[in-house]
């Protein structure tokens, strides 16, 4: 009987081509919430899953499920503990798409210390003289805060030393001594950053730890004038309590990759603010890192069969024991 995976949502042919050379029947499902996912998942063996919920009834329909593979590193979308309880293995990209996403995080620093977006609508506009205004600002000296030193923070700072910033972070997982061969300074609180930085940016998963990890008060503890860049997930900030911090000029802008409804509504508050940077979640989505990301999960499914998972990338190793 030949394997199965189901692929929920597109990813570039590479990986789909690597998985049917080596002799797994691959199903793409284009548009997932359009379908019977019970029905499609009934005989997989395999899952690699973009931004489509997989809760327990999904696992509980898939009794020949072997391996989830996320097309990603975040997997808050992804019922973890039901598929530990049944040893099927969840595998994200590991550090393929570090570069791209820190990049997007200097893109939007960038555009907000630049004030690219109201600069190019001047020289359009023929309001030359927004020149003189003397709005924008250097990064050279400033102190960026990164939260979460993981594979993404240590690529945001690694690029943030070469711009001559002083970088601090925050991590309880990364020593002292990890962060100071990085030439970061370590600061044991969340609060003691904020309160040290001209911007923060945020590097960690949305866990129920993280949830609203940013809101009115955390907020008010930055400084003023200071910005904030999320490239990780939305539902760790509290957009309503941005959007006020923005409003009341306490925050001088943001930069925004994720939002905690995307697409988000046409009158999401951070959307009428001219302070405000977004993207549309598309940090990782360059694309050379879009046919990383779909041959690493070809290769974690890959390597579920044949036990050669690399368990760096799994997010529930004790089921490979």
């Amino acid at each position: 009987m030949s394997r199965r995976c189901v692929v929920l949502g597109l990813m570039p042919p590479a990986g789909v081509e690597k998985l049917r050379a080596a002799g797994i029947d691959v199903e793409i499902v284009a548009d997932p919430a359009t379908v019977d996912l019970r029905a499609k998942l009934a005989d997989a063996d395999a899952i690699i899953a973009r931004t489509s919920p997989i809760p327990a009834a999904l696992v509980a329909a898939a009794p020949r499920l072997r391996v989830v593979a996320r097309y990603g590193v975040g997997y808050d979308n992804i019922d973890v503990p039901a598929l530990t309880r049944r040893r099927i293995p969840l595998a994200t990209i590991g550090d393929v798409n570090a570069v791209p996403v820190a990049e997007q995080t200097f893109a939007l620093l960038l555009a907000l210390a630049r004030r690219v977006a109201a600069y190019d609508a001047a020289a359009r506009g023929g309001r030359w003289k927004l020149r003189d205004s003397l709005t924008i600002w250097e990064l050279a000296a400033k102190t960026i805060a990164i939260v979460g030193l993981g594979r993404i923070g240590k690529a945001v700072a690694r690029r943030c030393l070469a711009f001559d910033m002083k970088v601090i972070a925050v991590d309880p997982a990364v020593s002292e001594t990890a962060m100071a061969a990085l030439g970061v300074r370590r600061v044991a609180t969340l609060r003691e950053a904020l309160g040290q930085a001209d911007i923060v940016t945020l590097h960690l998963p949305l866990s129920e730890a993280t949830r609203n990890l940013l809101g009115a008060a955390e907020f008010a503890a930055m400084r003023p004038g200071s910005v904030l860049i999320n490239a990780a997930r939305g539902g760790i900030v509290d957009e309503a309590a941005l959007a006020a911090a923005l409003r009341s000029g306490h925050l001088a802008g943001a930069g925004v990759d994720v939002l905690a409804q995307e697409p988000p509504p046409a009158d999401h508050p951070l959307l009428a603010l001219d302070t405000v940077v977004i993207s549309p979640h598309s940090a990782a989505l360059t694309a050379e890192c879009a046919i990383r990301m779909s041959l690493a999960c070809a290769e974690n499914v890959l390597g579920a069969f044949d036990g050669s998972l690399d368990r760096g990338r799994v997010v529930n190793p004790e089921v490979l024991a």
